[in-house]
């Protein structure tokens, strides 16, 4: 086992709002490979800092987990933008017993506090932070992950719309496994590789996709894993990051999927209606199918 962290980073705070204590180690689930929060030794830390996620439940549990692993007296910096959470966590982190310096900058709030001998109420932010099985989805999940709490409408309007797969395939932007899960349903599904970012979904989905056919990545679905001469490919992709609508999210992910599958390989994506994907898709692909719409949602097959 690696020795803990002398310090740490959450997330990827502006450098002019907060600078990383030298050294840091980052902790954000979103960064592949990054050591994990919840594992680090309690009074360990003598430095963090976080970008704090915007959820509340999320922020919550973060900003105890950080708290836990510091050493007394050790130094947090917590930041988030004022409408995403920022305006919160001056009170948040005086709740847990912090004494807090709070500064406007950049539409932003930055929160300095030193960790006290005493805190209260960190278990009770942990505990409901913590991964569970959600009744909604039946599936391992936790606070922040996409459509923690509820089946997203758009992956059940995919489902629905999708054949019995063949072959060797992927799920990109995998989540907690919930479109794999169905896509396994099929016997002639030979191999299913589920590619997420986020290392709380990828964990979930290990804990949901009992099949040996599976195979779990904790990557970048826009530059990995190693994958060739696919069958399909099933997609949800994302379309906001850092809380920003970005395009460009979904239109790498069917770059992506188009270079991983062999010819006459077939994309399934959803989408909601309004994003522009029409476009990309017509492109790459031999033959684009809008397969199914609903709810603000859309679902094309794409034959390379």
């Amino acid at each position: 086992m690696s020795p803990p962290p002398v310090s740490a980073v959450y997330g990827q705070p502006l450098p002019e709002l907060a600078l990383a204590p030298p050294g840091a180690v980052q902790v954000s689930p979103l960064v592949p490979g990054s050591a994990a929060l919840d594992e680090i030794p309690p009074g360990s830390v003598e430095a963090m800092v976080v970008a704090a996620p915007p959820g509340t439940i999320e922020r919550r549990y973060v900003l105890a987990l950080a708290l836990r692993a510091l050493r007394p007296g050790g130094a947090l910096t917590a930041l988030a933008p004022k409408e995403k959470g920022g305006s919160r966590i001056g009170k948040e982190l005086a709740a847990f017993g912090c004494e807090v310096h709070e500064t406007p900058k950049r539409k932003q709030r930055i929160c300095e506090t030193t960790r006290p001998e005493t805190l209260a109420g960190l278990d009770t932010a942990i505990e409901a932070g913590r991964p569970r099985i959600a009744e909604s989805l039946g599936l391992w999940t936790q606070p922040g992950v996409f459509s923690w709490d509820r089946p997203d409408p758009g992956s059940v309007l995919l489902i629905r719309a999708l054949p019995k797969l063949t072959g060797r395939g992927a799920d990109l932007g995998a989540g907690v496994g919930l479109l794999s899960r169905a896509v396994l349903t099929s016997p002639d599904v030979t191999e299913l590789a589920l590619v997420e970012l986020d290392r709380r979904a990828h964990e979930c989905s290990r804990r949901n996709v009992l099949d040996a056919r599976a195979s779990f990545h904790w990557q970048d679905a826009r530059t990995g894993p190693e994958l060739s001469g696919l069958d399909f490919m099933v997609m949800n992709p994302p379309f906001h990051d850092g809380g920003a609508e970005d395009k460009s999210l979904g239109q790498a992910f069917i770059r992506r999927g188009h270079a991983i599958l062999r010819k006459g390989g077939s994309l399934w994506i959803v989408a909601n209606r309004h994003l522009p994907y029409e476009g990309v898709l017509a492109e790459l692909f031999a033959s684009v199918a809008l397969r199914a719409e609903g709810g603000g949602f859309k679902v094309y097959e794409a034959r390379k």
